[in-house]
């Protein structure tokens, strides 16, 4: 098995450090405020969370747990796995301690922005995630908008899963944020990836980012499950599952700007990608599933 030698593409477990299979800092991935840290738990376990100047998310992976913080108890169904169902997941503030507990173990995200207000440890229920269904043809995928700045209140996180159908392209057109104009906002970006499984061992998918003359940046990686790819700037996309293989990524984005938004500015040599949507049927295996399981 090989791998990309890219700073920018971190391959499954080359980030473990301790408790946690993936550990992105602001200063691991060498910028000021998005980070991910995905947490394991045996069966009967618990960690003790800390999150000084972030806030953060308990966002199941596999499995459910019981989250403890300022006071309040949180009891997260969570999922068999990220093919399964949308989950359930708690918000815990900066500044804050949190115990998370799980009965039967699991893996869970803990997507974090470094920020300002320190707002209240919140639930947020599955039935409550929005799916949103993308693109058209090979470009179908499936949003489900957990925690962006329309559907769940935070400080500076902007978080999203993303479902991609084998053989099907997601961020597509490619796209930036990293300007401060009308149409784009500052946001450093995580990509955490799944990919499922086929018959015979696991999947892959690939994943590109690529920048202008004044700020390059090249990135043409096979991702592979529990990998993850930075995107500090320039032009990401295409997310490509490979046939046989649905891909699934987790977005983590953060930036400084007053305002939490998510502007956007697709590459201009092929926004018109869109366009031809308008004639093109949704892929019909969407959505692959809901808050209750079942897909169409």
């Amino acid at each position: 098995m090989t791998h990309s030698t890219s700073k920018h593409h971190l391959p499954a477990g080359s980030t473990a450090s301790g408790r946690y299979r993936t550990a992105v800092t602001p200063e691991s991935a060498g910028w000021g405020y998005s980070g991910l840290r995905v947490l394991e738990l045996p069966a009967g376990g618990s960690s003790e969370i800390g999150t000084g100047p972030e806030e953060m998310l308990v966002l199941p992976l596999t499995g459910g747990c019981t989250v403890r913080c300022d006071g309040q108890v949180f009891e997260i169904e969570g999922r068999a796995d990220v093919f399964s169902r949308v989950t359930d997941f708690a918000y815990l503030p900066r500044d804050a301690s949190a115990t998370v507990h799980s009965e039967h173990g699991g893996r869970f995200a803990l997507p974090s922005a470094r920020c300002d207000r320190r707002l209240t440890a919140r639930y947020g229920p599955a039935e409550g995630v929005p799916v949103e269904l993308r693109g058209a043809g090979q470009c179908s995928r499936q949003v489900n908008n957990f925690c962006t700045p329309q559907t769940f209140e935070a400080d500076r996180l902007i978080s999203c899963e993303v479902l991609t159908p084998g053989a099907n392209w997601s961020s597509y057109p490619p796209h930036k944020h990293d300007e401060v104009t009308e149409t784009q906002c500052v946001l450093e970006e995580i990509y955490y990836f799944e990919v499922a499984p086929g018959p015979h061992g696991p999947g892959i998918g690939y994943q590109r980012v690529y920048g202008t003359p004044e700020r390059p940046i090249d990135v043409l990686a096979e991702v592979r499950s529990e990998d993850v790819v930075l995107v500090p700037h320039g032009w990401h996309g295409p997310s490509m599952a490979t046939p046989g293989y649905h891909l699934y990524y987790l977005n983590v984005m953060a930036g400084p700007g007053a305002e939490r938004a998510w502007r956007i500015c697709d590459d201009p040599a092929h926004g018109w990608i869109r366009q031809t949507w308008e004639n093109q049927e949704l892929d019909p295996r969407l959505p692959l599933y809901t808050a209750n399981g079942k897909g169409r």
